[in-house]
């Protein structure tokens, strides 16, 4: 950075959503339009509308929406450049993988000094996309060799999300690489617990003494155990639910999450059970630091996470986790709230432990929060790591040719 001049940063992703990056992003956004320090924009590669775009705009952020799809190739370039020249960036991080290095060469000219690439997404997502053909797989592996020439730094939001794309921390050659978090808040995860316990059973019409499981994360498309393209696995989660309440008649699921099409499937096999009321799938929520708060357990059965900041979320409240082990140890702040079973256990050993969990009495959140604010997690610090990696080469001195 340049004396306290404010740096302008380009965010790139595909759809300002609830997923973890970008609500991360929000944040950084609320943060820094209070301070001054970052202004930031956004560059949304869907081409649509997402939850918090109105928010970002009276923050202070510029949205701007191109296309990135195989028949609009030139027409995104075209408005990339466009603005790219009318930012007047220091720093462009680009939240999209290996596409990222595409976005680079289709900026070559007018990039700022300093190209960030950061790694969210768990590596089974570019396996679907090497299975869809060999195009998209050669795409790919020349997107990850563009990053490689292209960006100056490399960040992932676990070491071992970056080892899965081929990036090292510490590396010789190429772009520098760095593990950064996505930051919370911690203060949005401070309410009152036994308040937030009492309103959700009653709005879902629950006695006062029954359990609640919280599922957080998009629905899966496939049916089945172990199929390749299931992310958050949540057709695993509902046979855990759906086991779990034959030994504990209170137990009640709540699944909050993006999916449509994959919900209306779901509560018609819910239906056949005839277990409606009890295994609840209640879509995209703004309330989930609520619903921990007033959750007995965290199930998080991921096949792979890049991080996995539902599991972060659940220890600000002092909320326990059973969550798969696929999920990197780096989500771990407060061990003794974090439980771990693989996905080769059967679904009644995962139901079995699901109960032990939950079965004591919670410990008072505050007892926990002090462990949040200092982690990696917090929103503060994450913001400061961010900014060192912003500032690790001269931002402000021009452009790449």
């Amino acid at each position: 950075m340049n004396g306290n001049r404010q740096l302008r940063v380009l965010q790139v992703v595909d759809t300002l959503g609830m997923g973890g990056a970008e609500t991360w992003l929000m944040e950084l956004l609320r943060l820094w339009s209070k301070t001054g320090v970052v202004q930031m924009d956004f560059l949304l590669t869907s081409g649509n509308p997402g939850i918090f775009d109105e928010e970002a705009r009276r923050l202070g952020a510029g949205l701007h929406y191109a296309t990135f799809r195989q028949s609009s190739i030139a027409q995104f370039a075209r408005r990339f450049r466009q603005i790219l020249r009318g930012g007047c960036y220091d720093v462009i991080h680009d939240h999209q993988d290996y596409a990222s290095g595409w976005h680079f060469l289709m900026g070559f000219g007018v990039l700022p000094r300093l190209r960030v690439t950061h790694v969210h997404n768990p590596w089974l997502h570019m396996e679907a996309n090497y299975a869809v053909g060999l195009r998209r797989k050669l795409a790919a592996i020349a997107g990850k060799d563009l990053v490689k020439i292209l960006a100056t730094h490399v960040c992932g939001t676990s070491r071992e999300v970056l080892n899965k794309y081929s990036f090292e921390v510490g590396q010789h050659r190429g772009p520098e690489v760095s593990v950064v978090h996505c930051g919370i808040a911690i203060d949005k995860f401070n309410a009152n617990v036994e308040y937030d316990r009492q309103t959700v059973r009653r709005e879902f019409g629950w006695a006062p003494d029954v359990k609640i499981v919280l599922f957080v994360g998009r629905l899966d498309r496939a049916f089945e155990f172990d199929h390749p393209q299931n992310h958050k696995n949540s057709w695993f989660a509902l046979n855990v639910a759906r086991v779990a309440l034959r030994t504990e008649p209170r137990l009640r699921l709540l699944m909050a999450g993006a999916g449509e099409h994959e919900r209306q499937e779901l509560e018609r096999r819910i239906a056949e059970w005839g277990l409606q009321g009890k295994l609840n799938l209640i879509g995209i929520r703004r309330d989930i630091p609520r619903l921990m708060r007033a959750a007995d357990v965290l199930l998080f059965p991921s096949q792979q996470e890049g991080l996995g900041m539902a599991a972060v979320e659940a220890q600000s409240v002092g909320l326990r986790v059973l969550a798969s082990t696929a999920v990197p140890r780096e989500a771990i702040v407060i061990p003794e709230l974090v439980h771990f079973l693989p996905l080769s256990e059967p679904v009644t050993r995962w139901s079995e432990m699901l109960l032990d969990i939950m079965s004591p009495p919670r410990d008072p959140a505050e007892i926990y929060r002090s462990a949040m604010e200092v982690s990696d997690f917090s929103i503060a610090n994450s913001a400061r790591k961010l900014l060192r990696v912003y500032g690790g080469t001269g931002a402000s001195e021009g452009r790449v040719a």
